[in-house]
């Protein structure tokens, strides 16, 4: 689901809530006044209030690096505030590997005495401005600063899964993991010193008791993906860190015949492509179709540069393999404003279904804190069709198509066939881009693909890049041991 409709869905989840119930979330960024519906809705309002009328909430905010380079110290602390204030327990946790970030994104809602109602929400969507777009891609009217590129209201395009069932369980047992690590929340004296003066909360208060998982519902199985780093002082629950993300993707894509369909803000690093590449050169059938962002989030000729590194590098890799059964996009609303892309969605053959916080980079499989699902639709354990491709993976592929390619719903039978699903998607792309070489002459064409196209950088940025690709932007979280054998 997109912004809009998940601060929807999560507005309606947490006002069904009441004392006993449970409210669990972590975040990369949260901004207390985004609107998760209209006026009244902002999400330290929604969630003072459920504090207030006896919920337990509780949450786990990155605790982030300096404003100036564009993160988000003061938004998560003003938040944290309000939500306390009412009753509830927000944490800033800076128990990361040195230049990492947390970066899970996850609501978990906890009914007492009413778990059919249970529900998490996993993906790449944070509490916080620029999120609350829609199909439509015209941006959130509380919009974020980004490279001038996007305007002044940036379209987004993201995903989120709402999950039910005992996966939900899984879940809250990834925050509680988080919340209950015996180690403190930042062992920087001057950020001690400061909540010491602010009277900040660094010690997260006990939990109540996990209660039962859900009872199961739908044909789907979930499995819970995690990158946690490997630290010196590392996580009690993970003291070599966690790379079940990388695990999950290198097993799914080396089972990949047909189509892996990909969208990701980031598709960088020759070492995470190459499960990629492998499968595209065992299987001479194999295609793969990827909707990146067109340009950096950020503005400046060192941003160009260092996206020349690391996804230039990942697409030659990818296109040696594969040649022209690589296909790779941006998109664009229908103003001709490019569209942010930071979805983090993999379908591979119409059956294995992943959505999360992770990007395809080396920092999300080994860096920095990332919580995924993988979803495989098992259809009618009993029947004719069971494990058959068409269920949930088929049907968010289908869903994005029909978007990208400016379709109605429904008017997508001849996107089911892989084949004809990448000839739908270059033809729109060539469309479009014959038209804005005619100068926009005549109606334009249906869809919003265009083909990604490298920058240019000059060669100072290029040779910046190449010191600060791998230390600073894509940095390698694991042991020693595994970076010596190329393993996660």
């Amino acid at each position: 689901m997109h912004g809009r409709t998940y601060f929807a869905e999560l507005l309606a989840a947490l006002r069904e809530t009441r004392a006993g119930d449970l409210v669990l979330f972590t975040d990369w960024r949260g901004d207390p006044d985004e609107r998760l519906a209209g006026p009244g809705t902002d999400v330290a309002h929604v969630l003072s209030g459920a504090a207030e009328r006896g919920v337990a909430v509780k949450g786990l905010i990155w605790r982030s690096h300096l404003d100036r380079f564009y993160f988000s110290q003061a938004e998560n602390r003003h938040l944290g505030e309000k939500i306390e204030a009412a009753g509830g327990e927000v944490v800033r946790d800076m128990r990361v590997r040195a230049g990492g970030s947390h970066h899970q994104k996850l609501v978990v809602v906890r009914y007492r005495g009413r778990p059919e109602r249970d529900v998490a929400f996993v993906g790449g969507i944070d509490l916080c401005h620029g999120r609350n777009d829609d199909a439509g891609h015209d941006g959130d009217p509380q919009a974020v600063t980004m490279s001038p590129r996007y305007g002044t209201r940036p379209p987004w395009h993201d995903i989120q899964l709402a999950i039910r069932g005992p996966a939900v369980g899984d879940v809250e047992y990834c925050f509680r993991e988080r919340w209950t690590e015996p180690r403190a929340v930042t062992r920087n004296p001057f950020y001690r010193l400061a909540d010491l003066v602010r009277r900040d909360d660094d010690r997260p208060d006990p939990l109540p008791d996990q209660l039962p998982d859900p009872p199961r519902c739908g044909t789907q199985a979930v499995q819970v993906l995690r990158t946690y780093p490997y630290r010196r002082v590392g996580y009690r629950f993970a003291p070599r860190g966690e790379r079940s993300v990388a695990h999950g993707y290198a097993k799914a894509i080396g089972q990949a015949r047909q189509l892996v369909y990909l969208e990701d803000q980031y598709l960088w690093s020759t070492r995470v492509i190459r499960s990629f590449a492998d499968a595209l050169a065992a299987n001479p059938q194999l295609h793969m179709i990827a909707v990146v962002p067109l340009y950096p989030d950020q503005p400046g000729t060192l941003a160009d540069a260092t996206e020349v590194r690391g996804r230039g590098q990942a697409l030659a890799a990818l296109r040696r393999a594969g040649g022209d059964r690589v296909a790779v996009f941006g998109l664009e609303n229908r103003a001709g404003t490019p569209v942010y892309v930071h979805a983090k969605v993999c379908i591979v053959d119409d059956t294995w279904l992943a959505v999360g916080s992770d990007n395809i980079n080396l920092r999300s499989w080994t860096h920095d804190s990332e919580l995924g699902c993988a979803v495989l639709d098992l259809g009618d354990a009993d029947g004719p069709d069971a494990g058959e491709a068409g269920g949930l993976a088929r049907s968010v592929r289908l869903a994005l198509a029909r978007e990208h390619l400016d379709r109605a719903d429904g008017d997508d039978a001849d996107l089911v066939d892989p084949d004809k699903a990448v000839a739908a998607f270059v033809r729109a792309a060539d469309e479009l881009e014959a038209w804005h070489a005619g100068g926009r002459v005549g109606p334009r064409p249906p869809g919003r693909l265009r083909w990604y196209r490298e920058h240019a950088a000059p060669r100072w940025a290029r040779a910046a890049a190449a010191v600060l690709y791998p230390t600073f932007f894509d940095p390698d979280g694991r042991p020693p041991a595994l970076r010596r054998t190329a393993q996660f």
